[in-house]
């Protein structure tokens, strides 16, 4: 077999490995969350049949009130009312309930005879809801043994995948984990959950917006777009700011990110001066709050986990590859360790002689189809970046400039033949300016037209596919943040809700 075919057929099925881990996961975790759902809810049901055990006496002593009262005993009246309350208290929802309470009315309503035939079917529906109990309970104990079994029989088979999968990055860990910075494990948990709430507030504010904004029949009435449309803007201010202020803390660090996905790396190489245009936001298939930088990660996680060096001294990581610290001093050897260690290098050409060395050692030590160049806006910068550095000169000359971010993705053939895959120009490259509703209008007004950053990834994945190293939905992946994110939130949703029962049930 040859080498290229070796590297797709390890690609596949360590992503296999992967696919099959997540859902065998994902289908213990679901089990083990029902089956809690099923427990609380039989304790629940266990309480009720419990305070219900005396329901037959009880209801043997309402019946005798009501044949008192219909036999003329006008002070059984009270009592009835005060026998009523029990069965409030104590009965389930179902037919004892609603019989004491017809025949209390009716005894209110000063109609004896009605009252006496109604509670004469009592007894027997006491006994209705108690067998309904303990068949509920029978169900609920039992939906919820089963679902207990079927997480934990997963849970060894996903706890062993989860180990062979961390073995494909032990090393990688084990280099990055030196340098990575370490937080408080509650951190990133309470910043994802005001994450889900900011994301929460930014779509539906989106939604009403959008909503007040439509032309067509079915448009709500003016005064309905008069309060939607800044309940919308407001709700996509506030959640801008929460998400401006949660998302870098809620990110996950590079050691996290290679144990969470079991891949070995796409190292993500580039002059740190390039990290504020790679930071910026733009506008394009929808109202947009994810960084260039971000949808790049995205689109490249179909080949494995990107990471990147952070930049000295700054006070928190950019969002997008997960960044792990150096010092200025002694990086090289990391470096170059990274380089072996990584499945695709991806290398952002600029200056400085920190990445030209990069450069340097990419050519002498690595195989030609495991990088990927990103040649910046202005073409005539990465060809004096890369004067010399490459054993074939890049075609460039006829590649558009994009002066917003990337011109031209670069991938080679064994003997370093160059392959070529310019970058669409945008239209209008600036960036909308002004405040927050010129960029609503802006984003609204887009929707359709691909972002620099969706531009990008198409020509990644045609370079990419021009020397056989192809992944799975690499552009949708590159729109996947908030889907993701969402998702996060739904999950700390999700938990919030079991606590929240857990704490109903330990206060009845």
């Amino acid at each position: 077999m040859s080498t290229r075919g070796r590297s797709a057929q390890g690609l596949w099925m360590s992503s296999g490995l992967r696919t099959l881990a997540r859902v065998i996961t994902v289908t213990a975790l679901l089990a083990a969350y029902v089956a809690l759902h099923l427990a609380i809810t039989a304790v629940e049901t266990r309480q009720d049949h419990d305070r219900f055990h005396d329901g037959a006496a009880r209801a043997t002593a309402f019946t005798a009130l009501v044949n008192r009262y219909a036999s003329g005993d006008p002070t059984a009246r009270a009592e009835v009312g005060a026998a009523r309350a029990w069965f409030e208290e104590n009965a389930p929802p179902g037919r004892a309930r609603a019989t004491v309470a017809a025949a209390t009315d009716l005894v209110g309503h000063r109609q004896g005879a009605a009252a006496r035939e109604r509670a004469g079917a009592l007894a027997a529906d006491v006994e209705r809801d108690r067998a309904t109990l303990d068949q509920d309970l029978r169900t609920q104990t039992q939906a919820m043994l089963w679902l207990a079994a079927v997480a934990l029989a997963l849970a060894g088979p996903s706890l062993r995948l989860r180990r062979r999968r961390r073995a494909a990055t032990a090393e990688a860990v084990r280099t990055v984990g030196r340098f990575a910075e370490r937080h408080p494990p509650w951190r990133r948990p309470l910043f994802l959950i005001a994450s889900g709430l900011g994301y929460t507030l930014f779509v539906g504010g989106m939604f009403l917006v959008a909503k007040a904004r439509r032309t067509d029949m079915d448009v709500p009435p003016v005064a309905v777009q008069l309060e939607m449309l800044p309940g919308g803007l407001v709700a996509i201010g506030v959640g801008f700011l929460i998400l401006r202020y949660t998302r870098p803390r809620s990110t996950r660090n590079a050691v996290a990110a290679l144990r969470a996905d079991g891949r070995r790396p796409v190292l993500y190489l580039r002059s740190f001066a390039d990290d504020r245009t790679a930071a910026q936001i733009d506008d394009g298939q929808e109202l947009n709050i994810h960084s260039r930088e971000e949808q790049l990660a995205a689109a490249l996680r179909a080949f494995g986990p990107m990471i990147a060096v952070g930049r000295p001294g700054e006070p928190l990581p950019l969002l997008g590859a997960a960044r792990f610290y150096l010092p200025l001093d002694d990086w090289k050897p990391t470096i170059l360790r990274l380089m072996d260690l990584a499945q695709l290098i991806v290398l952002r050409v600029g200056v400085g002689e920190g990445l030209r060395w990069e450069i340097e050692q990419v050519i002498a030590t690595q195989p030609a189809r495991k990088l990927l160049l990103l040649t910046p806006g202005r073409v005539r910068e990465a060809i004096d970046s890369l004067d010399g550095r490459l054993p074939v000169p890049l075609p460039l000359e006829g590649v558009a400039t994009d002066t917003s971010w990337i011109s031209a993705a670069v991938t080679f053939g064994p003997d370093w033949t160059p392959q070529v895959r310019a970058v669409r120009p945008v239209p209008d490259p600036e960036a909308p300016r002004g405040g927050l509703l010129r960029r609503v209008r802006t984003g609204l007004e887009t929707i359709g037209e691909p972002s620099p950053a969706r531009r990008t990834v198409r020509a990644m994945k045609a370079a990419l596919a021009a020397v056989g190293v192809r992944g799975r939905m690499v552009v949708m992946r590159s729109d996947s943040n908030m889907l993701v994110t969402l998702g996060k939130g739904a999950v700390a949703i999700a938990v919030l809700v079991l606590l929240f029962r857990l704490l109903e049930l330990a206060g009845r």
